[in-house]
């Protein structure tokens, strides 16, 4: 597993300094299914639209809001704070947890807020489900679970959703 916290943008950077690409991530679940938990910490519409690695839990660190910011010209997301007592339902402080979201950065915060509840073994997947796409072909961040022909889907199972306490 990879520490590659020195060309990694401050944004992506967690407490416990533990990172993976989408396909690392992707082999070390396929090494460890019964041992490593994949978490995807986007929101449910990203679910919907976008899809989601078929073997993840699907738990959002923050929801879309539908009030516009009319200075930040954006629907803002606001962050779920009971986050990590969600992870807790279906997770214990020393499971393997990879947490991804679009490109790495809402998954740094799950990762810190899961740090701070206790969780010990959390890594960022920091190319996330569609890497940043900014056209730098030396970036670590480029590729994407998607782009790294990792399997996902648009099937919502939601046994495998903590949307709620």
């Amino acid at each position: 597993m990879s520490k590659q916290s020195t060309n990694l943008p401050k944004e992506k950077q967690t407490i416990l300094g533990l990172y993976l690409t989408a396909k690392e991530a992707y082999e070390q679940w396929l090494e460890m299914p019964d041992k490593v938990m994949i978490i995807d910490v986007r929101t449910p519409e990203e679910f919907l639209f976008v899809g989601s690695p078929t073997m993840a839990w699907r738990i959002p660190v923050a929801v879309q809001s539908y009030e516009w910011d009319t200075e930040k010209k954006q629907f803002p997301i606001q962050p779920l704070l009971d986050f990590s007592s969600r992870v807790q339902k279906v997770a214990n402080s020393n499971d393997t947890i990879l947490v991804m979201c679009r490109s790495g950065g809402r998954s740094a915060i799950a990762a810190n807020l899961l740090a701070k509840a206790g969780f010990t073994k959390v890594y960022n997947i920091i190319d996330g489900m569609e890497g940043d796409g900014n056209g730098d072909s030396d970036s670590v961040v480029q590729g994407g679970w998607k782009n790294s022909s990792c399997p996902w889907t648009k099937k919502i199972t939601p046994e495998r959703m903590v949307l709620t306490l």
